[in-house]
């Protein structure tokens, strides 16, 4: 079996055992080695064995947690699922390890390089944020706390995954949906259609359906999705955060999950918060004045807006003051030539090529693997792998994946996508709509962070190893690139009659999209409040319901609907924990990084100077000096009102 993959070789979960197993026993015999020293320790003999230990822990720990996220066998995600908590539980103990952290304290680094201090720097002040330099009693209680946490959060993901909600409707309720989703969804004999929750089936109804009882199903279908085991689970895990956080002297678990990230604590977060909202809020209310308004002339027995109307009523106003009709461009974006203008797209903008590559073994036959190049270069500097189209037992969510970690002059860093796109068929084309394709940019930043920054001398520097709250710089910088015509019409182009997407389709439909930023960033403050307080409040006075409500309350303009229990399918909270805030932070970072790129520029110096100076360092410094380096400042959150008031323009 290829040592590298955890999927090479039979799909089994004995095999999978066998191969997470190996580099766990790797990663124990390299710090056996670090511990039975008896020269003077120095970077070469200890910092290097620690990272090879912490090299063969990522292998075991990135390629469990995917193929639970992604193997087509039942068996195999159920033995990942355990195998995951077992490399975890390495990992804890790692971290709880005296002799190691004392073998690292005294290795002297002060005539090093800049990086080789930052990652000592950092692998030091995780040690003491575990609680490495506590007494035996209270290490014990933090691995038993943090072994019980990984298991909750687990089976809170596998519960999301595994819940497909469906819901039957009569045909005439997929009124002013797209021709090609109706004829993916064929009638039974009673003439009624069966939707499930998966993206590429709630999306379009969401957006499209005429019928207010079939967005309204649909809303609550997917809004429920782990209800009501995650509810008891999700309870759980914030009592043992709220206990762990204690234990190691914290106020609070949103106080632990802050202090080594650019935010600092949860005070300074509900300060970034407040600023976002008041930036938000003018804008918002005029945005949702004139939504009402419109509603209240074309049909006013649909008022009061509620939750589940709230994306078929933005995009009946789009299409009327906008000339807009987001269904009118799906036909520009089939997934193929999507997929392809995005490989491009990145090609052009980092200078690299991404060629096919078949010898690579892949986990599910729809996936697709690629060898990464520079444009002039015949060795490759990565490997990508595109996990694109809903199956069953796959994760529903999108998101990008490390799978192998980067050495320099040793290994080759390997990552992938794991997302729920429309799949084409022979006669389906699998059209997106274009926020499908903006998620697709978004997704894509984060996988050529992963390439370009994992080519560090320190595997824990390499790939996407910054402060957990600037990881979604590069994605939504990405995202920018989005509204380009020059740069879309490279790809965009009409499925049918090959004709690019006209340049006043796309005028039309950025001012569209621009339309709505108020509310929708407003939304984004209620997902990271609501993410701050439930691991900010005592668990155990928390009504999670209530809190939910009183959340929508206070940011959304749109009315509740009973019933949604959105938190038991939001798996930020197993991931993020208390910093979804990161999204709004970073998006800060990356506005201010998109205004230094000339118009109309791809692949020219500032792409090349932003590609050395923000992704290929990786983690090996201070995020700060990252943005400081591209902008020559801080960044100012002047950008994002900007931003949020051309909605309103």
């Amino acid at each position: 079996m290829d040592t590298l993959h955890l999927w090479n070789g039979p799909a089994t979960a004995e095999a999978a055992k066998t191969w997470t197993e190996s580099h766990l026993a790797a990663s124990r015999e390299a710090i056996a080695s670090l511990l039975a020293l008896t020269d003077k320790r120095t970077v070469s003999n200890t910092l290097a064995a620690y990272d090879k230990a912490i090299w063969h822990l990522r292998m075991a720990g990135s390629q469990s947690g995917v193929m639970f996220m992604v193997h087509p066998s039942a068996d195999v995600r159920d033995a990942v699922q355990e195998l995951s908590q077992l490399v975890s539980a390495e990992s804890v103990s790692l971290s709880l390890n005296q002799e190691v952290y004392q073998a690292l304290a005294s290795v002297d680094v002060s005539n090093e390089d800049a990086a080789t201090r930052y990652y000592m720097d950092r692998i030091l002040l995780g040690y003491r944020l575990s609680g490495v330099d506590r007494d035996e009693a209270t290490r014990d209680k933090v691995r038993n706390l943090a072994e019980r946490m990984t298991e909750l959060s687990m089976t809170f993901s596998r519960t999301v995954q595994d819940d497909v909600r469906k819901i039957t409707v009569p045909t005439a309720d997929l009124d002013g949906l797209p021709a090609d989703y109706i004829a993916r969804h064929q009638p039974d004999d009673a003439g009624n259609i069966t939707l499930t929750t998966d993206p590429p089936d709630m999306s379009p109804v969401m957006s499209y359906a005429i019928s207010r009882t079939l967005r309204r199903k649909m809303y609550l279908a997917y809004n429920d999705r782990g209800y009501p085991a995650n509810k008891t689970t999700l309870l759980a895990l914030l009592a043992l955060r709220e206990e762990m956080a204690e234990l190691l002297g914290f106020r609070s678990w949103a106080d632990l999950a802050t202090v080594d990230q650019m935010m600092g604590s949860a005070a300074n977060m509900r300060t970034f918060l407040d600023k976002v909202e008041t930036a938000a809020r003018e804008t918002a209310a005029k945005e949702f004045a004139e939504l009402e308004k419109f509603v209240s002339e074309h049909d006013a027995s649909e008022l009061p807006l509620s939750l589940s109307d709230a994306r078929f009523w933005e995009e009946q106003y789009r299409r009327a003051r906008y000339d807009f009709d987001s269904q009118s461009v799906r036909p520009y974006f089939p997934y193929a030539q999507v997929e392809a203008g995005i490989l491009a797209t990145a090609g052009r903008l980092f200078r690299l090529r991404f060629e096919p590559d078949t010898q690579a073994s892949v986990w599910a036959p729809a996936v697709k693997a690629f060898a990464v190049y520079e444009d002039d270069g015949t060795e490759p500097v990565g490997r990508i792998y595109l996990d694109m189209h809903p199956r069953e037992g796959k994760s529903k969510w999108f998101s990008e994946c490390s799978l192998v970690g980067g050495v320099l002059g040793e290994q080759l860093p390997e990552a992938s996508l794991v997302c729920n796109f429309p799949q084409p068929t022979e006669n389906d084309p699998g059209l997106m709509q274009y926020s499908d394709v903006v998620t697709y940019f978004h997704e894509f930043g984060h996988l050529m962070h992963e390439v370009l920054g994992g080519r560090q001398r320190w595997s824990g520097q390499s790939g996407i190893a910054t402060e957990g709250d600037f990881v979604e710089v590069p994605s939504q910088m990405l995202e920018e690139f989005f509204e380009d015509p020059d740069l879309l019409r490279t790809f965009a182009k009409h499925y049918e009659t090959g004709e690019p997407i006209p340049y006043d389709t796309v005028a039309r439909m950025t001012r569209a999209a621009a339309h709505g930023r108020g509310l929708s960033t407003l939304t984004q403050v209620m997902y990271a409040t609501y993410s701050m307080e439930t691991h900010d409040q005592r668990a155990g006075s928390l009504d999670l319901d209530m809190l939910l409500r009183d959340g929508y309350d206070r940011f959304s303009r749109y009315e509740f609907v009973d019933g949604n229990r959105m938190y038991a399918a939001f798996t930020h909270l197993v991931g993020y924990t208390s910093n979804y805030y990161t999204y709004l932070y970073d998006k800060v970072i990356a506005l201010e990084f998109f205004t230094q790129f000339p118009k109309g520029e791809f692949g020219g110096e500032v792409a090349l100077r932003y590609r050395k100076e923000v992704l290929e360092p990786g983690g090996s410094k201070p995020a700060r000096d990252l943005v400081q380096a591209f902008l020559g400042q801080e960044a100012n959150i002047d950008s994002l009102q900007h931003y949020i008031e051309k909605s309103v323009a």
